[in-house]
């Protein structure tokens, strides 16, 4: 929210160099804190992904140990605890997995609620496997070893993906910065450069197609860099 006000006093008062233009540009206050949660969601979506594999594979583990399926969750929970924490994203599902297992809700449905609720994908093939191993009495452990084996493959992939775009998403970054630092750098040393392109008719109907291509680009630059696997 903050960023967000910050950026509309920006367009307001280098493209208009007006305060009352900051209140007629804040929707994009709104805009950008719906940005930012949709990149936030997209973000912890992979990553609990990335732990979702790390406690299925203790889950496993548990399990080639003798344990039953419901005790290795328990025990799986306790595993990830020591290596997210108790706030990580994992293990706050797990405790909802946890509370249905004490009230006999079938484990794969948790699963698959698990999936749902995140908005993981895998998580919800992983579930419907799950179930389907479960309801026709397969090897639980190498059902889970395998499944668990695609979906360590997709998040390699993903990595590599995002090391390789890496470098051209801070390029894309500062390219979207360096429009207010020039305005901002002219504003400074030539004060009367943009003088005829505020408060007048001509001056706010350029600025205003210059701030819609800006935003324009900044849309198709975050579209650009993000790569899904």
């Amino acid at each position: 929210m903050i960023r967000g006000i910050i950026i509309a006093i920006l367009f307001g008062r280098l493209f208009y160099d007006s305060w009352t233009a900051v209140i007629f540009v804040s929707p994009v206050i709104l805009i950008w804190v719906f940005l930012q949660r949709k990149r936030r969601r997209e973000r912890d979506i992979r990553l609990v992904g990335i732990q979702f594999k790390d406690a299925m594979q203790s889950v496993a583990t548990a399990m080639k140990a003798g344990y039953s399926v419901e005790n290795a969750f328990l025990e799986a929970g306790k595993d990830m605890e020591l290596l997210y924490g108790k706030k990580s994203l994992i293990c706050m599902y797990l405790q909802k997995i946890y509370k249905g297992i004490k009230n006999n809700i079938p484990i794969e449905k948790l699963l698959y609620s698990f999936g749902e609720e995140s908005g993981n994908t895998d998580i919800q093939d992983f579930a419907q496997v799950f179930a389907v191993a479960k309801r026709n009495g397969g090897d639980m452990t190498r059902t889970i070893e395998r499944t668990i084996g695609i979906i360590a493959s997709k998040v390699e992939v993903e990595k590599e993906i995002e090391v390789l775009i890496s470098a051209k998403r801070m390029e894309a970054r500062i390219m979207n910065i360096v429009p207010f630092f020039i305005i901002i750098y002219v504003s400074i040393t030539s004060r009367d450069f943009f003088t005829p392109l505020y408060h007048n008719l001509f001056g706010i109907m350029a600025m205003s197609v210059c701030m819609v291509i800006y935003v324009a680009a900044y849309l198709m630059s975050e579209n650009i860099v993000n790569i899904k696997a």
